[in-house]
């Protein structure tokens, strides 16, 4: 049960970050500042930080224009949960621990 704990707490946080990582990149859009790399966003969302991704880009409208964020996103959110799915229907190895 500890290993579950991890995983949410860390879900959690990376949601986070990417939500606030679109927050900051879009207002510093808006101010012609220095950006959050298109790579290091993406990159949130591999990790994990899909939901997040996706909240912001919605709630702050940012590269919503994008078909690299608007297809990619949600395509790694459908791939990550069928990964999910696999391991729990599938069980390929020993999910003891959790």
């Amino acid at each position: 049960m500890e290993a579950l704990k991890i995983l949410l707490i860390y879900l959690a946080a990376v949601n986070l970050l990417a939500l606030l990582c679109f927050g900051i990149d879009k207002s510093r859009a808006r101010r012609n500042r220095f950006r959050i790399s298109e790579g290091s966003l993406l990159s949130l969302a591999v990790f994990g930080g899909c939901i997040g991704a996706l909240l912001g880009m919605f709630v702050f409208h940012h590269k919503t224009a994008k078909p690299k964020f608007f297809v990619g996103v949600p395509v790694i959110l459908v791939l990550q949960i069928l990964v999910v799915v696999m391991i729990l229907v599938l069980r390929p190895f020993d999910l003891s621990f959790m």
